[in-house]
């Protein structure tokens, strides 16, 4: 299997995978209220030994890095110094998949599937699911205990790809960012959606939903620099041309070209963001969709979908939207 960028992995569950990949592969089972904080237990605090960490429910396995399921994501990773491939920055890190490696001689000795843990993270990147992040002693000395393991709080998964870990195997990686304990905030929304086999009988579902908090982490943006984008172009995607109305009018997203935020750092300007519908806006975060030199539209098959309609007054950075074919869908 080749190495795949974000938007490549992403495409195992539009086909065939797709029961396969979301109907929950072996593991611990993580249940909604398993995943965010954990009541009683503050960021900073220490645990002598895994079986700690177990008995409190911060991390779950007794062996185990990641917690969870590909159906309902990673509640929590422990990062320890068992993958030489793992970058540590403090409050973000390149984190190394499970899978492939020799124990006794710490190297990689075959390639990482996407199963297991490793597709738990692509759950957690697509449905922007927190992650519990724990650091042992083993780990970076710079920002590890120095004995046993802490709790460093709740992580967003920003990122994944796959690519040749240095012992040559094919190795997943993802790219995690602690989010800011003061964001926390009541989110309505259900767990992932489930592919459930088609039946006699109905799931009874949930008479009476319950909330539950959750903590996300935002960028400060313009809005009024978003909105010009989308009056520029009275709220069409600049894609499909499609219009969505509700009640309370036009819906359009404006999308970044050049990710806010590191490590892309891009602007928050006009120049840098497209008006487009929310499917088109999802590809093309992914790195599913891109713009050419010469603004032609292409998928992820290679396939053109058309140019990119445009506005006089609405200039768009083309140095931006190189960035977003080199960075984002890996594309020369």
């Amino acid at each position: 299997m080749p190495f795949l960028t974000s938007a490549e992995a992403m495409l195992l569950t539009d086909k065939v995978d797709l029961q396969r990949f979301w109907s929950g592969s072996p593991g611990t089972y993580s249940r909604p209220k398993d995943r965010g904080p954990v009541p009683g237990v503050p960021v900073g605090s220490l645990f002598s030994k895994r079986k700690a960490l177990h008995e409190a429910r911060v991390h779950r396995p007794l062996q185990a890095g990641i917690c969870g399921t590909a159906r309902d994501g990673a509640e929590s990773i422990v990062v320890s110094g068992g993958y030489t491939d793992d970058e540590d920055f403090g409050d973000w890190m390149i984190y190394t998949g499970q899978g492939g490696r020799d124990p006794e001689a710490g190297v990689q000795i075959r390639d990482q599937e996407l199963t297991l843990g490793n597709a738990a993270l692509v759950t957690s990147y697509v449905f922007g699911l927190s992650v519990r992040v724990i650091r042992g002693s083993a780990g970076d000395p710079n920002y590890s205990p120095t004995t046993g393991f802490r709790y460093d709080g709740l992580f967003e998964v920003e990122y994944f790809w796959s690519e040749a870990g240095r012992d040559g195997f094919r190795v997943w990686r993802y790219q995690l960012r602690r989010i800011p304990e003061s964001d926390a905030s009541f989110d309505l929304s259900f767990p992932p959606v489930q592919v459930i086999p088609a039946g006699p009988a109905h799931p009874d579902g949930n008479q009476a939903p319950d909330r539950r908090t959750t903590v996300t982490q935002r960028v400060v943006r313009s809005t009024p620099v978003a909105e010009w984008v989308k009056n520029a172009h009275s709220y069409k995607c600049q894609v499909c041309r499609e219009l969505l109305t509700t009640p309370r009018g036009p819906y359009a997203e404006a999308a970044h070209i050049q990710p806010l935020g590191k490590p892309h750092s891009g602007p928050d300007t006009v120049d840098n963001i497209l008006c487009l519908c929310a499917n088109h806006h999802v590809l093309f975060d992914a790195g599913a969709l891109w713009v050419t030199h010469d603004l032609m539209v292409v998928n992820h098959h290679g396939q053109k979908l058309g140019p990119l309609h445009t506005q006089d007054k609405h200039h768009v950075d083309l140095e931006r939207l190189s960035y977003h074919r080199a960075k984002i869908a890996k594309r020369a």
